[in-house]
């Protein structure tokens, strides 16, 4: 999965800066339903990655069942916190 196709199909635009905080919520909220929906591992790692971007993923432990699963979604996570980081230094 693509950023911009991800964007694009719960957004319908790969530029949020003029997205309508109905838009936002709407498509988080769509998202949510896939990540729900989704059984493909890839796919599910993926949603939850834009989700967590958002400030709106589950859990790991709700989203993932595989320590594997939770171990790289936590890496994820650091890693972004890291360039978070990098970006105010």
């Amino acid at each position: 999965m693509q950023l911009d196709d991800l964007l694009r199909r719960y957004f319908a635009t790969t530029d949020l800066s003029g997205a309508a905080p109905d838009t936002l919520a709407a498509g988080i909220e769509h998202c949510r339903v896939d990540l729900g929906l989704e059984e493909d591992r890839g796919k599910r790692f993926a949603l939850w990655s834009l989700l967590h971007m958002f400030g709106s993923a589950p859990d790991l432990d709700v989203a993932f069942e595989s320590e594997e699963d939770r171990d790289a979604a936590r890496s994820f996570m650091d890693l972004l916190a890291a360039s978070e980081g990098d970006a105010e230094g």
